[in-house]
């Protein structure tokens, strides 16, 4: 049945390198604030041969930020390259499957003490209220800052609320990492955001998920307060990082994000032009 359909981002490219994204409802996707070349491509799985189908690879390295008419990267210490969701945003009361699958090559980059988010669900008008990213703290103690491995982030207005560990940096390389979210989108108290990594539960939230109208996803690569790596290192330059996605979807029921079920959907195009 149509509400059990995937909705799901699976990204090809045609002869020409026009890459485009397969969705039933999701939406569609652009990129965001980086029109570099080899900031976004489609290639082929870096280590699963057997997976015939063509993988996110995102890129970036020092100085790569961009600015648009209300927002400016570089001037606010800031260098990303994501896809950011345009359209058939989240609102409220609804509800949804999300998943991915994450790999980080064995030479991906920690920029401790900058900060790195590898997906993000942002508000039309607001700030992100979940965030996926490669450190965490106690908020009531930032001395205890955990460097790398991949943490959700709970934001409300623009201030961590709590922090939860999806994977341990010691776990964190050279293997496909699968996430999966179950999130029920709501200004009140019935929302709740669940989280499973490799299929098993790791984080739970039940209260608001949102206090706008409206929520939109990015994935990718998105560094801030980068000059801190510089500050630390006393570098004259951040180290490149670089990562894939593949899989990514969302669905109305856990089994339509299954892989399985990502192949009978529609095929709509990716805006490749840098835009916030």
């Amino acid at each position: 049945m149509m509400h059990k359909l995937a909705i799901v981002i699976f990204v090809m490219i045609s002869i020409q390198g026009c890459s485009s994204v397969t969705s039933e409802t999701f939406g569609s996707f652009k990129r965001s604030l980086n029109s570099k070349s080899y900031g976004y491509q489609v290639v082929e799985d870096p280590i699963d041969h057997n997976n015939r189908s063509q993988v996110d690879y995102f890129e970036v390295r020092d100085g790569d930020c961009s600015s648009t008419s209300g927002w400016n990267d570089c001037s606010n210490d800031r260098e990303r390259s994501e896809l950011m969701q345009r359209s058939g945003y989240q609102v409220n009361g609804s509800e949804y499957w999300y998943a991915w699958e994450i790999f980080f090559p064995d030479d991906y980059n920690s920029i401790f003490p900058s900060k790195t988010v590898l997906g993000q669900f942002h508000q039309v008008n607001g700030s992100p209220v979940f965030l996926f990213q490669n450190q965490s703290f106690n908020v009531r103690d930032w001395s205890t800052i955990s460097q790398g491995g991949y943490h959700l982030d709970r934001q409300l207005k623009g201030e961590t609320q709590k922090f939860w560990e999806l994977i341990p940096e010691e776990n964190l390389r050279g293997k496909w990492h699968r996430i999966e979210l179950h999130v029920k989108w709501s200004r009140e108290k019935d929302g709740f955001f669940h989280v499973w990594v490799n299929n098993e539960k790791m984080a739970g939230y039940y209260g608001p998920t949102m206090d706008k109208s409206q929520v939109y996803f990015k994935y990718g690569i998105y560094r801030s307060f980068v000059s801190r790596y510089k500050d630390v290192n006393k570098a004259d330059v951040v180290p490149t990082q670089k990562v894939y996605y593949r899989n990514v979807a969302r669905g109305y029921s856990r089994d339509s994000i299954q892989p399985k079920q990502l192949l009978s959907v529609q095929t709509s195009e990716i805006d490749l032009k840098a835009t916030n």
